[in-house]
């Protein structure tokens, strides 16, 4: 039984019908149906600046043959909208002579109860706390001199009909919680932030007072930045840490990985599966089977169960992260990676947990190995063509190494290459993977999803870096 239709002149038998009569000769297809409710507080200057509470619900509805996508969408549920959308759809697609596929496995596991994170707690409540992470936060230091603090909160429902009547479910909660911490010294003014998040409740993050470790973390980065100097230029040695900098693998590497690109022959790994692509000892996977991660789900946005994809294994590339037409097209099957940011957006593969798995080697000797380079602990934004992997990254926090030691903080350091060559430039990896906090957005044509990374500490043998100092 579908909940989208109890107050519509629909039900679940016409629009099966609708559905099954439009797919009938197409290769594949579905009506997308998705209920959002989302929340945005955020405190800044010592008050609540904003507090947003939207809902909205929709369908889109796609038919395909061949390499050809037919999409129509709208924000009314009815069956005179969803017979609208059809005609639309047939008369792109007229003359259609597919064979439908309907084979969708059922081995998904439900990762997440029905939990709803936006009305779990009151708005007063979540203003009490955002207000005693504020007090708490000043109160570290007179040093402090601003904080920002927001929550951010969702629960999408989607279900998802294939033609033939097959329904498929979902529920997918979402939390993130930031907080901004400026400091001053001596008339130098530096920010810290530091986030948290995942498909859990708040209070996963708030029991205990956990919230204050998220604060002592922003503290801390906001003083490091305080201490930094400008940052070295030029080729060397970069140890890159465990956790968020995996974000360069994504970036760099992982949207290389995905189906379409590899189809259409514009990524550098197109031809190169079976082949040696990386450096001994490094594997990566992309999984959306992580409990309670912020790029988990139970079933993509086709209805495929996620799975633990191995896309390089100890250095060969082995797969292409796939939704259901690409696979297709390149006749091999769908891994689940088939996203989409709402009803309103086409599917595309996307990444959800891209993940480097843990080496042999200990930080510490990565760090004792290296005369004269950077340890980068955290980045900011960053660019890269998807053709050919070059990629430029912002060092939000990193650090000089010198004579085998860490050293002084530094400011200003961008790591510049391509993610093919830096592959291959592995000399160490750790035995220390990490995942990150759970603030990952992905972007891609136009379309924000939630995604996530992790790896242990890296050190990479040679790598550009850009820097500020004279």
């Amino acid at each position: 039984m579908s909940s989208f239709f109890k107050n519509t002149d629909l039900d679940l038998n016409k629009a099966e019908k609708i559905v099954s009569e439009t797919l009938s000769k197409c290769d594949d297809g579905e009506l997308y149906l998705e209920d959002t409710k989302s929340e945005s507080i955020v405190l800044d200057d010592n008050k609540i600046k904003s507090s947003n509470y939207t809902k909205d619900s929709g369908y889109g509805f796609r038919a395909i043959n061949g390499d050809v996508v037919a999409y129509s969408h709208s924000n009314e549920i009815s069956e005179k909208s969803l017979k609208n959308s059809s005609r639309s759809l047939k008369s792109t697609l007229k003359n259609s002579e597919g064979i439908y596929n309907s084979e969708i496995k059922k081995t998904n596991q439900k990762f997440y109860n029905d939990l709803d994170p936006v009305d779990e707690k009151n708005l007063a409540d979540k203003i009490k706390i955002l207000n005693e992470i504020n007090e708490y936060s000043r109160s570290i230091s007179g040093s402090v001199k601003q904080v920002t603090a927001n929550f951010l909160g969702e629960r999408k429902n989607i279900e998802i009909l294939r033609c033939g009547g097959e329904l498929l479910k979902d529920s997918r909660p979402l939390v993130r919680i930031n907080v901004s911490v400026m400091v001053e010294k001596n008339g130098r003014k530096e920010t810290g932030v530091y986030g948290v998040g995942g498909r859990q409740s708040y209070d996963e993050f708030l029991k205990n007072d956990d919230w204050k470790k998220i604060c002592d973390e922003a503290y801390r980065i906001a003083t490091t930045n305080l201490e930094s100097k400008a940052s070295p230029a030029g080729e060397m040695k970069v140890v890159l840490g465990p956790g968020w900098p995996a974000i360069l693998i994504h970036e760099a590497v992982g949207h290389g990985l995905e189906g379409d690109f590899n189809r259409k022959k514009t990524s550098v790994f197109h031809d190169l599966v079976g082949k040696k692509v990386a450096s001994d000892g490094v594997t990566i996977i992309d999984d959306g089977t992580i409990d309670k991660r912020r790029g988990s789900l139970n079933i993509d946005d086709e209805g495929t169960p996620t799975e633990k994809t191995v896309l390089i294994e100890n250095g060969i590339l082995k797969n292409f992260m796939q939704d259901r037409l690409n696979a297709r097209l390149m006749n091999t099957k769908s891994t689940g990676n088939g996203r989409r940011e709402s009803y309103k957006h086409i599917v595309m593969p996307r990444m959800r947990n891209t993940i480097m798995l843990n080496g042999n080697n200990t930080q510490d000797e990565m760090i004792k190995s290296v005369d004269k380079g950077i340890f980068a602990v955290s980045f900011g934004g960053g660019q890269v063509d998807i053709t050919s992997g070059k990629f430029v990254f912002s060092c939000t926090e990193a650090y000089e190494i010198i004579n085998g030691k860490i050293g002084s903080p530094i400011k200003g350091a961008t790591l510049i290459g391509d993610g093919p060559s830096s592959l291959k430039e592995v000399l160490m990896v750790g035995n220390d993977m990490m995942l990150d906090p759970g603030i990952g957005t992905c972007g891609k044509a136009g379309q924000g999803v939630p995604v996530g990374v992790g790896q242990p500490s890296l050190l990479i043998d040679k790598m550009t870096v850009g820097g500020t100092q004279i």
